[in-house]
């Protein structure tokens, strides 16, 4: 999405529908993975889970544009605000979520590292249905990812470390296999090919409905013997995670006094993590169980974040917070 427009393109009715699709989609996929999970073992798609991820980023990238960076120093204080939200409630809220709940160790660090990741790429969506400040969003989405290579590690040894063993320096190296240089070939692809990238915009939201999709289901077959036993406690950590994400990112911008506008922004960010790469970087690093609720965290936000975003559009903005900064400044 185009940080710097207010009406909506067709870039814009393309990710709004794939958002809404999205989890019949992953639902789908998961319950035919759940039901005849050999077809996918038997396929060799776990080994897909890496690549998938890079080509989700990949697009992520070709969808960034410099003045979304612009922010970065025109409008650093809410920026900053919606980074430190994202790193330090989430992947609290994860820990004490795990010991509430005495998850076992494998489930508890997967729920560890959901909140470890950066905000997933569909909030700017949502945020954008919510009447949210949509650039401040693309904004806060796009430094959290690029802060993912230091900071996710660092979290998950920390916190996920306590239960099971976390290679770091490993992990480190993944995400900015996974992360950080797709990202930036996506940014320089765009540099380079903008009349090209501009008209496969509308397409990008279904490309990463599509991977994301596959990455769960790929880790729904790998652990399938174990979902039936786990489900129902993984379903209530996420359901509680996020919920609390929302809730917690919102008073926390209320707090620093904020205005509407941000915190709807702040709460999306938070609560909306990038599951899909956490259900990757579980798989490959820590269990096929531990990428669980990675797997489910990637179904329910979607539903959430709409109810969320429904909600939100009924409430009225304050009289001076009604314009989109982003219009404002340009």
């Amino acid at each position: 999405m185009d940080a710097n427009t207010t009406t909506p393109s067709a870039e814009d009715a393309s990710a709004r529908v794939a958002v809404t699709l999205f989890p019949l989609l992953i639902l789908a996929g998961a319950g035919v993975a759940f039901l005849t999970p050999d077809t996918f073992t038997g396929l060799g798609l776990g080994a897909w889970i890496t690549p998938l991820l890079g080509i989700i980023m990949f697009g992520m990238g070709l969808t960034l544009t410099v003045p979304d960076f612009k922010l970065v120093v025109t409008r650093p204080l809410p920026i900053l605000l919606g980074v430190v939200a994202q790193f330090s409630i989430m992947p609290l809220l994860g820990a004490l979520i795990a010991w509430a709940l005495q998850l076992p160790a494998e489930l508890a660090a997967g729920v560890i590292l959901v909140g470890s990741v950066p905000g997933g790429t569909a909030s700017n969506v949502v945020t954008y249905l919510a009447k949210g400040d949509t650039a401040l969003s693309v904004a806060m989405t796009s430094v959290s990812t690029l802060l993912a290579p230091l900071l996710t590690p660092l979290l998950a040894l920390w916190l996920a470390g306590t239960y099971m063993p976390v290679d770091g320096p490993a992990m480190a190296l993944s995400i900015l296999q996974i992360v950080l240089v797709p990202v930036a070939l996506g940014l320089v692809v765009r540099l380079l090919l903008p009349r090209v990238v501009t008209r496969l915009l509308p397409v990008l939201p279904w490309v990463s409905v599509v991977a994301i999709t596959l990455v769960v289901v790929a880790v729904v077959a790998g652990s399938a013997d174990r979902i039936v036993e786990a489900g129902a406690i993984v379903l209530l950590a996420v359901v509680l995670h996020n919920g609390l994400g929302y809730a917690v990112g919102y008073g926390f911008a209320a707090l620093t006094r904020q205005p509407e506008r941000v915190r709807r922004t702040v709460a999306v960010e938070v609560g909306m993590q990038n599951s899909g790469l956490a259900a990757g970087l579980a798989a490959q690093h820590l269990s096929p169980l531990a990428a669980l609720p990675g797997a489910v965290f990637s179904v329910w936000h979607n539903v959430s974040g709409a109810l969320l975003a429904a909600y939100l559009r009924r409430r009225p903005l304050p009289a001076d917070d009604r314009r989109e900064p982003a219009a404002v400044a340009s």
